[in-house]
């Protein structure tokens, strides 16, 4: 009985001290962390504080948005996705032509990685069928395609759809004009149409000169530009550079919107090369390609992979014209924009994508350090130098 109790004492003792441990180290990571979402003990708790997480805004289409998009809602529920309608290949494009709806395969896919639903509910809105007139087509398109039938518009029907599936945060076309993205090379050739763009050409030598959209008056939804100018990061990318980024960035009064914000605008860097697009491509050329297309300054920080590629996979994207995006650091140095190096990569299925957790935590990373718990009276032209302006051009971060 002795043994028992002194047993008692001793885990009363062990659970007392462990406790005020972790009561300490909470107290010290909520100082910290502006999103306060890592050290709760309830859903409904989470839930809370998700909706205290910093306002975010996710420019892009594609797989790259939809990834991260998947990561950063462990962080905050305040995203809104602004996603390209230029999409007119694949199911998407079919939707597009027999029934005159935005494409949705992109919004799809937005809602999908910010729905709280069940694994069961996603696989039924991914699968595409496998044969008849449907072969090819996702059920989830078709999904969206009915609702956009029983409502007053597409936005009203992303909205609805997103209700069902409790999305967290919002999604949102740039624009809900039948836009066709066009592509004019260094030679002066014009490629018409988002598909044809990205086709891969050998026989194509010459690189981008830009992309612009018909008619070139789309007007942006205003949620949109509402949004950008609440905003506490804007995040373009990662994703294909001319036929996810770069459609939304050259509807009229986006960039404009961007500039406007006091929001920190960062860029991720695709891994690797894209076949048709960026061939050749270094991360310099990225970013030269989006301030092209809007202003100098677009881009406060750009976040890089660094973690090595294994040779069987480089091999495998060598064979389909890809390659991995260089670090082209002497003229990373004239930039005025601050490197974020880091370990990004997913290896999946023989394919290479942005890991969703270690991509978001570094965009955190970076919020958490510019605002720390200042994000009521947020402002990042802060006078006086910070640790992260100190080398402001030339920063090399590891965060």
């Amino acid at each position: 009985m002795r043994n028992f109790t002194g047993l008692k004492r001793f885990y009363y003792f062990y659970s007392h001290v462990k406790g005020f441990k972790q009561k300490k180290y909470n107290s010290k990571v909520s100082d910290f962390n502006i999103f306060n979402s890592m050290n709760l003990k309830s859903v409904s708790n989470l839930r809370k504080n998700l909706q205290k997480g910093a306002k975010i805004v996710a420019i892009g289409g594609g797989t790259g948005l939809s990834t991260m998009l998947r990561g950063l809602k462990m962080h905050t529920s305040n995203l809104t996705a602004v996603v390209t309608v230029a999409d007119d290949g694949g199911g998407s494009g079919i939707l597009r032509k027999d029934l005159g709806i935005i494409p949705p395969g992109d919004i799809r896919n937005c809602i999908l990685a910010l729905a709280e639903t069940e694994p069961v509910m996603e696989q039924l809105l991914q699968y595409r069928f496998q044969e008849g007139m449907l072969k090819g087509q996702s059920f989830g398109n078709l999904f969206l395609a009915a609702m956009n039938g029983i409502s007053s518009s597409f936005v009203e029907a992303v909205k609805r759809m997103s209700d069902v599936l409790a999305v967290k945060g919002k999604v949102l076309p740039v624009t809900t004009i039948n836009v066709q993205l066009c592509a004019e090379l260094e030679n002066g050739e014009i490629i018409i149409g988002e598909s044809k763009i990205g086709e891969r050409n050998p026989n194509r030598k010459c690189r981008i000169k830009r992309v612009y959209l018909k008619p070139e008056n789309a007007k942006p939804l205003d949620e949109v530009l509402e949004a950008i100018n609440e905003a506490e990061a804007i995040i373009m990318g990662p994703g294909s550079l001319y036929t996810s980024i770069m459609p939304n960035l050259v509807v009229p009064g986006i960039s404009e919107a961007i500039k406007n914000s006091k929001a920190i605008k960062i860029y991720v860097c695709n891994i690797m090369t894209q076949p048709g697009e960026t061939d050749g491509y270094t991360v310099t050329d990225h970013i030269k390609a989006i301030e092209d297309h809007t202003f100098n300054g677009i881009i406060d920080y750009c976040i890089v992979n660094t973690a090595s590629i294994p040779q069987k996979l480089k091999e495998k994207y060598l064979e389909e014209g890809a390659q991995v995006v260089r670090i082209d650091c002497e003229k990373i140095k004239e930039l005025d924009i601050n490197m974020i190096y880091r370990d990004l990569i997913d290896e999946n299925n023989n394919f290479l994508r942005h890991d969703p957790r270690k991509l978001a935590m570094a965009i955190t990373d970076i919020i958490n350090r510019i605002y720390k718990n200042k994000r009521n009276k947020l402002n990042h032209k802060i006078s006086g130098e910070t640790s992260l302006q100190r080398n402001q051009g030339k920063g090399l971060y590891f965060f």
